[in-house]
């Protein structure tokens, strides 16, 4: 018995290591940072103190150029994928053309995190960083009016998964909200051997099965509470080969079922960025509606 506790101990120091080391090469081999720029398109990388991380934080914004003076735009928070970061929307997508339309596209970064304040790791306050810091930082060092009606969120995967939960959580600050091919259903997986480490990292973010705190950050449950008068436009698409079908169909059921606003898409693909490009002009035309910038 001796002897199998201590292999056990050394089994557990040496996948430590290398996940240590595996995350360190997945750091070293980031990709090239090649945004697509559209004519009349600004960018701009803003690296700035977040209090709720309790360190600096880069985000990335489109704008129109020029702005005339006084002349104040509505925003678009928009959430990357699971190991992604704020950079992705600008390189894997032509997003940047809709800045030119008359709006502020601000990029978040949000690690791995779901954009969601981490149950058991209080340090990472990830809602808090995009509800409070984000937003103050974007309406203070740019042209951008406040207030909900001047407030969208979008995102894909993880990003979809957020947009659509920081909506149902704080429907008071935005008038719409948009997911593509979101991971609606993360916080009601279960164990599984073949994916244990991502359930532990879901456990770390979401808490244990059947917590208050899990409860709270799962969509069909604040859907169940949300009021349809205040839950803000939400616009849902995936692609028809896309492995996450089964609980988008569901949550559009839900919303249906609820009476809330909302509209629901099958498009061809899967889940990557190619179906969520070609994903992004028909949830945007709702988008700039929503935010009365669709000309």
């Amino acid at each position: 018995m001796r002897t199998y506790g201590k292999n056990l101990a050394l089994l557990a120091v040496l996948v430590c290591v290398f996940l240590v080391l595996t995350s360190c090469r997945g750091a070293e081999r980031l990709p090239p940072d090649r945004p697509q720029l559209t004519a009349g398109v600004e960018m701009r990388d803003v690296t700035f103190h977040s209090a709720a991380l309790g360190r600096d934080m880069t985000y990335r914004v489109f704008l129109p150029a020029p702005i005339p003076p006084g002349k104040k735009l509505p925003v678009v928070y928009l959430l990357h994928g699971n190991d992604g970061d704020y950079r992705n929307w600008s390189n894997y997508s032509h997003v940047s053309q809709y800045a030119a339309r008359g709006v502020v596209l601000a990029m978040a970064d949000g690690n791995s995190s779901y954009f969601m304040n981490a149950v058991e790791k209080p340090a990472d306050r990830y809602e808090d960083y995009l509800i409070h810091d984000l937003i103050a930082d974007v309406e203070s060092r740019f042209p951008a009016r406040s207030g909900r009606a001047n407030r969208a969120i979008a995102g894909v995967s993880m990003g979809g998964f957020a947009a659509v939960t920081l909506a149902l959580r704080h429907p008071d600050l935005f008038v719409f909200a948009g997911a593509i091919s979101p991971a609606i259903d993360v916080p009601e997986r279960r164990f599984t051997w073949k994916r244990a480490s991502r359930w532990w990292t879901f456990r770390t973010i979401f808490g244990p099965w059947g917590s208050a705190e899990r409860d709270a950050r799962d969509p069909f449950a604040l859907l169940r509470r949300a009021k349809p008068a205040s839950t803000p436009y939400i616009y849902l698409t995936a692609g028809e080969q896309e492995p996450l079908r089964e609980p988008i169909a569901r949550f559009a059921a839900r919303l249906r079922a609820g009476g809330f606003a909302y509209e629901f898409h099958w498009k061809p693909g899967g889940h990557d960025w190619g179906e969520w490009d070609a994903q992004i002009p028909g949830c945007f035309a709702k988008l700039l509606a929503a935010l009365g910038s669709g000309k």
